[in-house]
This record gives C-alpha cells, structure tokens and sequence, in this order.
C-alpha cells in the first residue's frame, strides 16, 4: 500500500463518517421535531433509507434552518433546567443572608431581641 492509496483510505474514512455524522442529526431531528406528523417522519426515513444522499441534501436545504433553531431551543431548555436544579439544590440561603433576614425582622418589630440571638447563633452553627 503507497502513499496515495493511504491517502485515498483516509478521504473515503472521512468523507463516510461526516455522511453518517449527517445522517445521525437528521434522523435525531425528525424525532425532536414536534411539528412534523409521523407520516411525513416515516416518508423521511423512507427515503433517507432508500436514497439517502440525495434525501439528505434535500432535507438540509427545506428544513436546515428550522434544524438549527430546533438544536438552540434544545440547548436553552438545557441551561434552564439545569439553572432550575442548581437553584433547588442550593437550599436555604447562607449565614449572612439568614442574619442580614433576621435583623430585618428585628427592626420592624416583628421578632424580639432574643429571637434575633437565636437565629444568629443557629445561623452561626
């Protein structure tokens, strides 16, 4: 085996994996997307099966830019459930907070001297 035939090997690899690459996000986006009716999802994979270059390259012309802000809105609903679920995990506020809450509440008279003892001490601990 020569140079130009490992060459050739690489371009063929190469050019094979970026088709299923391609392949993989289409498919993924037929699934995702929940405008589309499960006939036209079947025709889809249909044709990506049976003539699957040319479906592909039609399928990212029609639907690519709606691909993409499918993709974004997928990646924003991500951040924000995962921003959700820091913030429920994160608890009660910190010490400062329950102090700087308490003493808010001592100055309007809601609570006495030796409440705001206590809440510091077991804000403190």
């Amino acid at each position: 085996m020569n140079f130009a035939e490992t060459l050739w090997s690489l371009i063929v690899i190469f050019l094979y994996l970026s088709y299923l690459v391609v392949m993989f996000q289409i498919v993924a986006d037929l699934f995702r997307d929940s405008e589309l009716g499960g006939g036209l999802k079947a025709l889809w994979i249909l044709l990506l099966i049976v003539l699957p270059v040319l479906s592909a390259l039609v399928y990212l012309v029609l639907r690519g830019r709606g691909m993409a802000l499918r993709q974004e809105a997928r990646a924003q609903e991500t951040v924000t459930s995962t921003e959700d679920y820091l913030r429920s995990v994160a608890g009660a506020p910190g010490p400062a907070r329950q102090i700087s809450e308490a003493k808010e509440l001592l100055d309007s008279g809601t609570i006495t001297e030796a409440e705001f003892s206590m809440l510091k001490a077991k804000a403190l601990a």
